[in-house]
């Protein structure tokens, strides 16, 4: 009985009706009256939280006001991140292979053969697809005979490769060999006497892909033709081209000169490299 009296008690509180009046305070004049209960004011304030969170709610997920939100980013702008994340990759490859064709260009400069890789498609994975193709197993005598022939067709293959092409080279200078094409020395170039500041011509057109003074050869230039062919030329006294600049064969990209730690008088140290190799000129150019 207790229970129910009080049960009875709090039911009429909540339904017990007051009154809420707004007075003009100078003439006590009643502007707005309004009969409420501690039930219908718990129900108003119930129904104004639920609308506002949903309005809230309603807000961030379908405006971009929800982008001024910290750590809430978009859609798009997710979407966007990943193509700069798989652009910034790529660009990062092709940084990559740039910066090992330079090095390549670098070991051009220094004489280095083995290590000397300008076929941007790789010989190595050329000659391993190649291999694939046949299932051949060498005897211990093939393997002899081959490495023999290989070390003396070296040379001889890059050189066939550039007679059986269209591509006509110039002599970059006409004057007398000083020193010759000589591979068991690592002198892969032919040296030619010139007097000094003799303009220096194009072998071929061709881009150039260095233009730079170097402590040991001097100001140096590298050309690279069509049919994967790299010219070479060192000690100039000037150079009248840059890289990225387009030649045309027999155009003038340099003037002879006594430059660098390596020379013995004005002289064009003049060489040819094909597809990472160096050949002799004088196979296919007359210096006289």
């Amino acid at each position: 009985m207790a229970e129910r009296k009080k049960e009875k008690k709090f039911a009429k509180k909540l339904l017990h009706k007051y009154r809420m009046v707004i007075l003009n305070e100078d003439t006590f004049e009643e502007r707005f009256a309004i009969k409420l209960t501690r039930l219908n004011v718990f129900v108003i304030v119930a129904i104004s939280t639920i609308v506002l969170i949903a309005c809230t709610i309603f807000i961030i997920a379908f405006t971009s006001l929800r982008e001024y939100i910290p750590g809430y980013s978009s859609t798009a702008l997710k979407q966007k991140a990943t193509e700069l994340n798989y652009k910034t990759d790529s660009l990062q490859q092709v940084v990559n292979m740039n910066q090992q064709y330079y090095e390549s260009i670098k070991r051009v400069l220094t004489g280095d053969v083995e290590m000397v890789e300008f076929d941007k498609d790789s010989i190595v994975e050329a000659a391993k697809s190649d291999t694939l193709l046949a299932d051949l197993v060498p005897t211990k005598e093939d393997s002899l005979l081959r490495n023999q022939v290989d070390k003396e067709d070296k040379y001889n293959i890059f050189e066939s490769a550039i007679s059986n092409s269209n591509l006509v080279l110039f002599p970059p200078v006409n004057g007398t060999i000083s020193e010759d094409y000589n591979v068991e020395e690592k002198h892969y170039a032919v040296d030619i006497v010139v007097a000094k500041d003799t303009p220096v011509k194009a072998t071929a057109d061709g881009t150039i892909i260095f233009a730079e003074w170097t402590a040991e050869t001097g100001y140096v230039v590298i050309i690279e033709h069509s049919n994967d062919l790299i010219s070479v030329y060192k000690h100039n006294a000037s150079l009248t081209k840059q890289q990225g600049d387009l030649v045309k064969a027999g155009e003038v990209i340099a003037l002879a000169g006594n430059t660098g730690e390596f020379t013995t008088g004005p002289h064009l140290h003049f060489e040819l490299w094909s597809r990472g190799y160096p050949v002799n000129p004088r196979n296919f150019i007359d210096f006289k």
